[in-house]
């Protein structure tokens, strides 16, 4: 009896959890992820139902954390069926990244953003590509280093499978064109998606050309914004800038700085990890700064546990390590 009734206890504290969204790529490794884990609860619906308006609204309402994993249109549909003050909802859609009252969950980046992250109810996730950009670009403005008005450009290469289940079939396809053997530039028009959280987390007054490349590798990710050193507020080159860095990410857990000086950049070294790592190169006069890691690890599906867990009130390295 005294057994039972410890099970029974044990599963009435584990947290319950609902993945709508679960068939998508982020959407599989957050469940992936959690399926692991002997604190959680995952709530599924079958085929037949994972559509259903009356039972994705019981399993949201049921739910202590739930993960959207779903197109924007979708996932305001979502939240809209959220009946309750006490349901946890974290976006990975572009629909919630600048709205008001909703946390943007980069906790490196300050104490503040850490503990809007443990309080609120409706977390955005941050985007791939903006992740790079803002790691490198938000510390900088915020210590008055890099103007709000600079005329920002940044690069950033990733893995095909930033492209979703129809991106990867395309290039994993054994008959697949040519052209899928070279980099390939897109968001040829500059309006990509991630612009506006780039844009409005890091403060700019210029809406920076942000130029995305996918390339022929599963996963992985590096961002690199450069910058003349003539253009910042005070007298900085590379090492002043990594030095400063240095200081601003000391201690977080899953964002360092690189040491040394390398040849070559790849950009899927931290593959299957939530790890970040900030490049600095250059010189006295140009700066090379480079974010890599993985794109669907802390640029989706681990941000977005890391996040739960800090959301949760546990170590946000809990079952990421």
């Amino acid at each position: 009896m005294a057994r039972l009734f410890a099970c029974g206890w044990i599963e009435k504290m584990k947290k319950k959890v609902f993945i709508d969204g679960k068939e998508g790529t982020t959407g599989l490794q957050i469940y992936e992820r959690l399926a692991v884990r002997d604190d959680v609860q995952l709530l599924t619906l079958s085929e037949e139902l994972r559509k259903d308006v009356a039972a994705r609204r019981d399993c949201i309402n049921q739910a202590d954390i739930v993960f959207l994993c779903l197109p924007d249109a979708a996932a305001k549909e979502s939240v809209a069926l959220c009946e309750n003050d006490k349901t946890k909802i974290i976006d990975a859609s572009t629909a919630h990244r600048t709205a008001e009252g909703w946390a943007y969950d980069f906790s490196e980046l300050g104490d503040d953003f850490k503990q809007n992250i443990a309080t609120s109810t409706r977390i955005a996730n941050p985007g791939c590509h903006a992740s790079g950009f803002i790691s490198l670009v938000y510390p900088l403005v915020k210590a008055g280093i890099l103007p709000a008005d600079y005329p920002l450009v940044a690069h950033s290469i990733t893995g095909y499978s930033g492209g979703g289940k129809k991106m990867i079939a395309q290039y994993e396809s054994e008959d697949r064109e040519a052209a899928l053997d070279s980099p390939r530039q897109y968001g040829l028009t500059l309006t990509h998606k991630h612009i506006p959280e780039m844009t409005k987390v890091c403060g700019l007054q210029k809406t920076p050309i942000f130029n995305p490349i996918v390339a022929d590798f599963y996963c992985g990710m590096c961002v690199t914004v450069p910058l003349f050193s003539d253009m910042l507020c005070g007298e900085y080159s590379s090492k002043k800038i990594k030095d400063f860095y240095m200081d601003f990410y000391r201690g977080k857990r899953f964002v360092s700085v690189a040491q040394g000086e390398e040849s070559f950049l790849a950009a899927n070294p931290l593959a299957n990890t939530n790890e970040m790592q900030i490049y600095v190169g250059g010189n006295d006069n140009q700066i090379l700064l480079c974010s890599r890691f993985d794109n669907l690890g802390k640029g989706a599906s681990g941000a977005a546990v890391q996040n739960m867990n800090i959301a949760l009130g546990l170590p946000e390295d809990a079952y990421l390590k």
